[in-house]
C-alpha cells in the first residue's frame, strides 16, 4: 500500500474545493451536468474509457468511466458509485455557504455529501497511476445525478451497471462517530394530500373545509409516530398548499420522508401511512406511496470486504468501525441485490444538508489512501 508521502493534501483539497464551487442541487438540470462535464474531464485525464448517459425525466446525466486492470483485465471489477447532485439551493453559494477555509474545516454546498467523496475516488486512482501501479481488478466510476431525491431516474440503470462488479465502494460521507457502513436502513418516501372545499375566508369561512388546517393536524400524527427506540422515524419535509389568502383552503399537499430498519418495520410504516387515509371534517386525506430505498443487510460478501478494509485502515491507523445506519444511499441498492458494497468511505466531517456542512482536512489522506489500498488490493 501506498506511503502517506505520495498523496498531497493541498492537490486533493484544491480538487474537492473546484468541485464544491459548482452549484449542482438535484432539479437544476444545468448545474448537475456542469458537474458531469467537470467528472467526465477528470475520467479523461485517467484514460479512462468514458460513456456519458443523457439525463432521464428531466434530470441531468450520468457518467461512467472505466478503467483496465491488470493485463488489461476488463471483466468483474470495482464499481466506485458517487452522486454529484446536492441539496442546497441555487444562490446557497453566494450567500449562506460559500466555499471557504477555517483551519482545519472547509465549508461549501455539497463538500461533504459527498463532492469530497466522490473526489477522493478520482485522487485515489491518480495517485495509483503517477506511482505506476494498476488495480488488479478493472475499476469503474459512475456518477449519478439525482441520488438527494431518491434516484428516480438513476435507480435502474445503477443496479445494472453494478450488476457487472464484484465490489462497490460509496464514498458517502463518514459517519459521525467514525464508523464505515454496511448496510443502510430503509427510506420511503409519501406523498399526503388533503382535498378541503373553498369559501370566501373573509365572509363565509364558516362553509368552507380548509385543507391547510387539517394538513395541520395530520402533519402532527406523522410526526409523532416517530420511534427513536425502534429506529423508525417519520419526518415532513415540504409542505404547500392554498390559492389566495382569501381563499379557504381547498388543497395541501405534504412529502413525508420515512426510515425503518428492516423490512418487518417498514411493512409497519407503510400500514401507519395508509392508515391517516379516509375523511374527517368534511375533508379527505389522501396517501400515496412514492420512491423506496431498500433495507440493506450486512450480509457475507459485504462483511469479507469490510474485513480486507478494516486490515487496511489498520495499517494506516485508521479506527474502523462498522454500521448500519439511517439515511439513504445508492448503496442501498447494491447492497439489497447482494453485492459486496462498502459505503461511507468518504471524507470526514459534519453539517449535511446544513449551512454549517464542512469536511475536515485532515481526513483526506488516509481517506484516500484507504480507498487507493482497496483499488490496489482486491481481486
Amino acid at each position: 500500500m501506498l506511503d502517506e508521502n505520495a498523496f498531497d493534501e493541498e492537490e486533493i483539497l484544491t480538487g474537492i474545493m473546484d468541485w464544491a464551487g459548482v452549484e449542482s442541487p438535484s432539479h437544476h438540470t444545468p448545474g448537475v451536468n456542469a458537474m458531469m462535464d467537470l467528472a467526465d474531464q477528470a475520467l479523461g485525464q485517467l484514460g479512462a474509457e468514458r460513456n456519458r448517459l443523457e439525463g432521464l425525466d428531466g434530470f441531468g446525466d450520468a457518467v461512467i468511466g472505466r478503467v483496465a486492470g491488470q493485463d488489461g483485465k476488463t471483466g468483474p471489477g470495482i464499481l466506485v458509485l458517487s452522486h454529484l447532485d446536492t441539496v442546497h439551493e441555487l444562490g446557497t453559494l453566494k450567500t449562506k455557504l460559500p466555499v471557504r477555509r477555517d483551519g482545519e474545516r472547509v465549508y461549501g454546498p455539497g463538500i461533504l455529501d459527498m463532492k469530497g467523496g466522490a473526489r477522493l475516488g478520482i485522487e485515489a486512482m491518480r495517485t495509483l497511476q503517477r506511482n505506476k501501479i494498476t488495480p488488479k481488478l478493472p475499476v469503474t466510476f459512475m456518477f449519478t445525478p439525482d441520488e438527494e431525491v431518491g434516484s428516480p431516474s438513476s435507480r435502474v440503470r445503477i443496479e445494472a451497471e453494478a450488476a457487472k462488479h464484484k465490489y462497490v465502494l460509496v464514498a458517502e460521507p463518514l459517519r459521525p462517530w467514525g464508523d464505515v457502513v454496511t448496510g443502510r436502513h430503509a427510506i420511503q418516501r409519501f406523498f399526503v394530500r388533503t382535498h378541503g372545499a373553498p369559501s370566501h375566508a373573509g365572509l363565509t369561512k364558516a362553509h368552507g373545509r380548509s385543507a391547510i388546517a387539517k394538513m395541520a393536524q395530520v402533519i402532527s400524527r406523522i410526526e409523532a409516530m416517530t420511534d427513536y427506540e425502534r429506529g423508525t422515524t417519520y419526518s415532513v419535509g415540504t409542505l404547500k398548499g392554498g390559492t389566495f389568502v382569501n381563499v379557504v383552503a381547498i388543497s395541501c399537499e405534504a412529502q413525508v420522508l420515512c426510515v425503518a430498519p428492516s423490512d418487518e418495520l417498514l411493512e409497519e410504516v407503510r400500514a401507519n401511512m395508509r392508515a391517516l387515509e379516509g375523511e374527517e371534517d368534511g375533508v379527505r386525506i389522501e396517501v400515496v406511496q412514492s420512491l423506496v430505498r431498500p433495507v440493506a443487510e450486512p450480509h457475507e460478501k459485504t462483511m469479507a470486504l469490510y474485513e480486507i478494509a478494516r486490515g487496511l485502515a489498520e495499517a494506516i491507523g485508521l479506527e474502523f468501525g462498522h454500521c448500519l445506519s439511517g439515511g439513504g444511499s445508492d448503496g442501498n441498492f447494491t447492497g439489497a441485490l447482494g453485492l459486496a458494497t462498502l459505503d461511507g468511505l468518504g471524507v470526514a466531517g459534519a453539517g449535511a444538508h446544513t449551512f454549517e456542512e464542512h469536511l475536515l482536512v485532515p481526513s483526506l489522506v488516509p481517506r484516500c489512501r484507504l480507498l487507493a489500498g482497496l483499488l490496489q488490493t482486491l481481486h
